[in-house]
């Protein structure tokens, strides 16, 4: 308990799955949540929810694609006590069929591109400043396997997830002397409402992909986005973190 207590925490996408998840154990761990997502009455609920267990959250409107949107955000959460201690770019573009370079169409890549790659920028820009002054903060971005390695007909997808992955290694050197701290976590297969069902084979292909023989769920993922947030890992920048069951992993990859 108490791991980021008194901590201002942004979460975009923080109304549902990996980023509700974050939001929770933030909460729990102490930290004043705002909760950034496009998702009204997911968002409000969730806050709700979590005062009702005793944690501080708010929630904010936010589509990250406005530069606007972002910069209420960002200032809603330092109206709390003046700081941004940490941001966690959660928020992705997710289209119901990806496709091959073929295929793939100008609404995959602008989705992909303005959501994950633009407003991690946006957000990151907007909360920097506030970082700077302070003389410390944390951002986590939230990426996937797929920046590490390719994966079939998703290919706007995976493009830029791998430019996150460059963009969080460049910020991380470029802000290291003020004392900010940029990293990236990777999720494999993990289980939210957008998953494959239990029963679609799909899902066993997951699960046969990590050593572990299974798919991960949000809280895992929260696990990790809370010690790279937290002091304890005040030494840690510039890296990229998968949380995917051993799926990266070369023992992983011999079980297809």
């Amino acid at each position: 308990m108490d791991r980021i207590k008194n901590k201002v925490a942004i979460v975009t996408g923080g109304a549902n799955g990996i980023g509700r998840a974050i939001c929770e154990l933030f909460a729990e761990e102490g930290a004043w949540v705002l909760i950034a997502d496009i998702d009204e009455p997911g968002g409000k609920e969730l806050a709700a929810t979590i005062r009702s267990k005793g944690g501080e959250a708010e929630f904010c409107r936010t589509d990250v694609t406005r530069e606007d949107d972002v910069k209420c955000a960002v200032a809603m959460a330092a109206g709390h006590n003046g700081r941004v201690d940490i941001l966690c770019n959660n928020a992705a573009y997710l289209s119901p069929d990806f496709h091959a370079a073929l295929e793939s169409t100008e609404k995959e890549w602008r989705g992909c591109i303005d959501v994950a790659l633009l407003g991690t920028h946006s957000f990151t820009k907007a909360a920097l400043p506030y970082m700077i002054d302070q003389r410390q903060g944390s951002i986590v971005n939230i990426v996937s396997i797929q920046g590490m390695e390719g994966m079939m007909t998703s290919v706007a997808y995976t493009a830029t997830k791998a430019a996150l992955l460059g963009y969080c290694m460049s910020v991380s050197y470029d802000y290291g002397l003020h004392n900010i701290r940029i990293n990236s976590l990777c999720p494999g297969p993990i289980q939210t409402r957008i998953s494959a069902d239990p029963l679609d084979p799909h899902f066993q292909w997951q699960c046969d992909q990590t050593t572990l023989g299974r798919v991960g769920y949000p809280r895992e993922v929260a696990w990790a986005a809370l010690f790279l947030a937290s002091e304890e890992a005040s030494f840690i920048t510039g890296i990229t973190l998968p949380v995917d069951g051993g799926w990266t992993s070369s023992s992983a990859r011999k079980r297809t």
